[in-house]
């Protein structure tokens, strides 16, 4: 019969603890999020600045609906293109520093697009081991030879390097890993990639918004320049509260992805309107208080944290991964903490490496005080009873 592999490879995902299933959520709003009519403090969003709903961004949105429709209507090659994606690149080509900025419908999509077009024919990438899943396919999708390096670990790199004989030779890592919630020592990678005539990419998804002075990502907390890391990648999906991706480089960089990225030239642009409400919201990003709140909420938990004997890995991110080792035990873990009205999402096998299920806990500008604490509480109450038992 077929494709019968499906069932089969369904009961197996079960039994091992990694079937996965969607939750509908009815609403989320400072950092509550209601499921089927039940209310949670949310610890799983990626709305790192609460900029969602900030009434700025909406209101842009609504500018923006009125002027350009809901939709873009077509490819940016055709006449998907609008004045307020342009102004939206500009701005951030001029914010970071670099040349000029392309605009994707999601980091995946950049992701995919800078591999395929890059290595279409031949070359090699060489990447940190935990590069996002996007990044990864993108990669293996290409004619490139991919290469992994152990996590963090730029002397493991320079071993690959020396083995490395192709001309066309691409360092990849994160400004922050999605996973695990820390940083490469950049400035080495930047070493690295001069060291051995390769051009470095950062995926900044996670850090941009959050880091630097600004909220610039990592080319502002490293002072990078375009010569030092030649392609960035940042979203807008995440601190930014819109929706959306792009990329940094030079100018012939990103006319060559105009012409030869499949995943921008064959896909319709997004909406004008998330371009307005995005710009708002960048402007929001680099005056407002929202990632001073965030930093307090950071060293507050992990405070908090310390003081009740939780390990966490080491990350000053918003990104709080508490490691707990199995599948099914992190899925207990989520469940039980759910029942105390804390929404922390389970990561599992294959999003984490085997043996390093997790609770994935994110933290956001919009959370008080209060809310950690709850927070903290209820992880010592729920390590108490899946150690030992209820009292």
């Amino acid at each position: 019969m077929a494709f019968d592999f499906i069932d089969t490879q369904l009961t197996e995902r079960q039994q091992q603890g990694y079937y996965r299933q969607r939750t509908a959520i009815d609403y989320e709003r400072d950092g509550v999020i209601a499921v089927d009519g039940k209310h949670y403090l949310n610890f799983g969003s990626n709305d790192y600045l609460g900029l969602r709903h900030d009434q700025g961004v909406l209101q842009a949105w609504v500018e923006g609906l009125a002027q350009f429709g809901a939709g873009s209507g077509a490819s940016p090659l055709v006449t998907g293109y609008s004045v307020a994606h342009r102004e939206l690149e500009l701005m951030l080509a001029e914010a970071l520093g670099y040349d000029a900025v392309l605009l994707f419908n999601s980091g995946f999509a950049a992701n995919q697009a800078v591999c395929q077009a890059l290595f279409a024919s031949t070359g090699e990438i060489i990447a940190d081991k935990f590069m996002h899943a996007s990044f990864i396919e993108g990669a293996l999708a290409s004619q490139g030879n991919l290469r992994r390096f152990a996590h963090n670990d730029t002397a493991h790199l320079k071993t690959l390097l020396t083995k490395s004989e192709g001309s066309n030779r691409l360092i990849a890592s994160e400004g922050v890993f999605s996973m695990d919630g820390d940083s490469p020592d950049v400035n080495a990678l930047v070493s690295c990639a001069k060291q051995s005539d390769s051009w470095l990419m950062l995926d900044d998804a996670h850090a941009f918004g959050v880091t630097g002075d600004n909220g610039l990502g990592s080319v502002e907390t490293f002072g990078l320049k375009q010569q030092d890391c030649q392609i960035v990648m940042g979203t807008f999906g995440k601190a930014v509260g819109t929706a959306g991706a792009f990329v940094a480089g030079s100018h012939s960089l990103i006319d060559y992805l105009v012409n030869y990225a499949r995943h921008y030239i064959y896909s319709t642009a997004f909406p004008p309107a998330q371009a307005v409400a995005t710009i708002y919201a960048l402007n929001c990003v680099t005056t407002g208080s929202q990632r001073e709140q965030l930093h307090g909420n950071i060293a507050y938990f992990r405070q908090r944290a310390r003081q009740e004997g939780l390990t966490l890995l080491d990350s000053e991110s918003a990104i709080q991964p508490l490691i707990v080792g199995e599948p099914e035990l992190a899925r207990q873990y989520s469940k039980a903490l759910s029942e105390r009205g804390l929404w922390v999402p389970a990561m599992r096998h294959p999003t984490v490496p085997k043996g390093s299920d997790r609770l994935r806990i994110t933290l956001s500008a919009v959370h008080t005080s209060q809310d950690i604490d709850a927070l903290v509480d209820g992880l010592t109450l729920v390590r108490q009873e899946l150690q030992h038992g209820p009292d």
